[in-house]
């Protein structure tokens, strides 16, 4: 029978630090590999129903192109009218395909989405400018601050 020291050092990952770096770069590449799979059109790593996250992908594409809508409605409403709801959301998804949400946020994904319209030759009227703008409550707290 081994001994107490042999047998906690089989079961402590501290115990061998090249398995723990390989074990995290493993864990790193399968999130990588999730992720592109969730917001892009890569296949989900092994161990993953790809069914499931096709319908979590799509999920995804639906949240941002709501958000997108409230911060954009005139946008949104002008598209709509023009091509119709489906045609739109299939837009939509498109662009996301090929353009992943902006760190600025909703308002820059929707001056980035009006610019794609305009570059696929669908004049866009309604669309946010590209600028940063900050929400009602930074807008306050920034006020407060300049007292």
């Amino acid at each position: 029978m081994p001994a107490a020291d042999e047998r906690r050092n089989r079961s402590d990952p501290a115990a061998d630090p090249a398995g723990v770096a390989a074990a995290r770069s493993r864990l790193a590449e399968a999130q990588t590999r999730l992720l592109a799979a969730l917001v892009g059109d890569a296949e989900p790593p092994p161990g993953f129903d790809p069914e499931r996250v096709r319908v979590q992908a799509g999920a995804l594409v639906g949240k941002r192109r709501e958000v997108v809508a409230k911060v954009a409605p005139a946008l949104v409403d002008d598209l709509v009218d023009r091509v119709g709801r489906q045609r739109f959301v299939e837009l939509f998804a498109e662009y996301t395909r090929a353009h992943p949400r902006p760190a600025e946020g909703a308002r820059a994904d929707a001056a980035a989405f009006a610019e794609y319209l305009r570059g696929n030759g669908l004049p866009t009227r309604g669309a946010p400018p590209s600028g940063h703008r900050k929400g009602g409550l930074a807008r306050l707290v920034t006020r407060w601050r300049r007292r």
